[in-house]
């Protein structure tokens, strides 16, 4: 992707605003499954085939059983390990970010499913803070096939491979889009943060930062 919707986070810290637009999403998609009503396949989103080398993308390994929350999230390629809370709804009804005092840990969303189970698991992060870089600053650089390793619980290893990466800016995000399964029957994977550029006069990001891959393989931590 190019231009500046492409950019690693610019400008000021990721606020309150800027993170209500995609947790709103969140909850209304949580309810959803709540309510038992699955999201529809992603429309319109385009998956690659091949990584940016060339090669082709290793096909999807089958769903593995659920082993408890992730602990951990690696990203060689942008030099990302990072620890893994989850996080719930708040009094709002939104989902509840890691705070900025910990703008180096990833939240999962627990309403969804664990990585490496049949379903969407979402991990969400901050982009940067008033004064410096947070754990998602080059999220936006991933291309189709880097890879992203998840330690589950049960110290298995959930290995994911890149297939599309998207800006999806703030006023269309559709939580269909986002969150809905590309392919039934997939472990899926969406990583998530704030991006675009900076609006001053909105005091918040124009778009978010959208990562999708889907289980590739498995091993121990």
């Amino acid at each position: 992707m190019s231009g500046e919707g492409s950019a690693p986070g610019t400008g000021r810290l990721v606020t309150a605003t800027a993170w209500t637009v995609l947790l709103l999403a969140l909850w209304l998609w949580g309810k959803d499954l709540t309510d038992g009503a699955l999201p529809q396949p992603a429309r319109g989103a385009a998956t690659a085939e091949r990584a940016g080398d060339g090669r082709p993308l290793p096909p999807a390994r089958a769903p593995l059983a659920d082993a408890g929350p992730p602990r951990r999230l690696a990203i060689a390629e942008i030099g990302v390990d990072a620890d893994v809370v989850g996080r719930g709804l708040d009094a709002d009804g939104a989902v509840d970010p890691p705070p900025m005092s910990r703008a180096e840990t990833v939240g999962w969303y627990t309403g969804g499913a664990s990585p490496g189970e049949e379903g969407t698991a979402v991990l969400v992060g901050h982009v940067d803070t008033e004064t410096e870089r947070a754990v998602f600053y080059e999220l936006s650089t991933l291309r189709p096939g880097a890879e992203v390793a998840v330690t589950r619980a049960d110290g298995s290893l959930a290995a994911f491979t890149v297939e599309d990466v998207e800006v999806v800016q703030r006023d269309s995000f559709d939580a269909d889009r986002v969150y809905g399964q590309r392919h039934a029957g997939r472990a899926e994977l969406r990583l998530i943060t704030c991006g675009g550029s900076y609006d001053e006069e909105a005091d918040s990001y124009t778009a978010n930062v959208v990562v999708s891959a889907y289980l590739s393989g498995t091993g121990e931590a």
